[in-house]
């Protein structure tokens, strides 16, 4: 919508744990700047969708300052889990970015959708999306009085979705939100520890919130099966990514009543489904 256009867009590379490497950031913008163009912005992210990933956020937030560009953090899900103080180192630079956004609707139980987005100067945004023709004009809004988010988004109208946040944020409570992520991030790290301990499983790398990737050991197409078997049966659903060439499967804990036997029962059809593609 920018006008950017794809060709224009670097998508750079990652080390072993899926991280931003912050010297390939630092190339990029070179290379971009010796060929005449310029470079204005880059995204990191907290916990990709892939693999929950965490890029080193201070160091892209100093190249960032450096070089002149806009730094924007995603928080996807993973964001949410800034409610427990021992989950915060996680967002660690995030005070170098100049926006940042996380979904309320991914793991806070908040229907979809909803999006928490911050900026740290607003002028940019509403200078850059503002429209004010003869009819949007009244005294509130050229007073300031009123903020016209509007002015903050690309359509004329929004819903009012900060409504239904406020619901579950008074439902909840902060110690009841505090309470279900801490749970599914141990549940998480429960399923990890089973996979770790299996023979015939293997572990993309240790959990750090509540997104497990794994595998079975061996070819790509015992994955594929068993990922088509589970989601046919319909007692577990799971999802799939690619790291490098390699298949591997993603659970995700983080539904508002999920307990330790469902977990328990996921793993107990996962290795039976194992076995019947003779694995196990």
């Amino acid at each position: 919508m920018a006008g950017v256009g794809r060709e224009n867009l670097r998508l750079l590379p990652v080390d072993g744990s899926q991280a931003l490497k912050v010297e390939a950031l630092e190339e990029a913008v070179a290379r971009d700047r010796a060929r005449g163009l310029v470079p204005f912005f880059v995204a990191a992210t907290v916990g990709t969708t892939s693999t929950h990933a965490m890029d080193p956020l201070p160091e892209i937030g100093k190249v960032a300052a450096r070089e002149g560009l806009w730094f924007h953090v995603d928080g996807a899900m993973a964001g949410s889990a800034a409610l427990c103080p021992e989950f915060r180192h996680l967002l660690m630079g995030l005070e170098g970015a100049e926006s940042y956004c996380f979904n309320p609707h991914k793991w806070l139980f908040t229907n979809f959708d909803c999006d928490a987005f911050y900026v740290r100067d607003r002028s940019a945004l509403v200078s850059a999306l503002s429209i004010l023709p003869e009819y949007l004009r009244n005294r509130a809004s050229l007073s300031g009085e009123v903020i016209d988010y509007r002015d903050w988004q690309i359509p004329l109208g929004r819903r009012f979705r900060a409504l239904k946040l406020w619901f579950v944020l008074r439902s909840y409570g902060l110690s009841g939100l505090r309470t279900h992520l801490r749970r599914h991030v141990a549940l998480a790290r429960l399923f990890a520890g089973w996979v770790k301990e299996s023979a015939d499983f293997e572990l993309l790398k240790e959990p750090p919130l509540n997104l497990v990737c794994f595998r079975l050991r061996g070819e790509d197409r015992p994955n594929e099966l068993l990922l088509e078997r589970l989601n046919a049966e319909g007692k577990v659903f799971l999802t799939h990514t690619r790291v490098g060439d390699r298949y591997w499967l993603r659970l995700s804990v983080g539904q508002t009543h999920t307990q330790e036997r469902h977990v328990q029962e996921a793993w107990e059809v996962l290795r039976a489904g194992a076995r019947a593609l003779g694995r196990g």
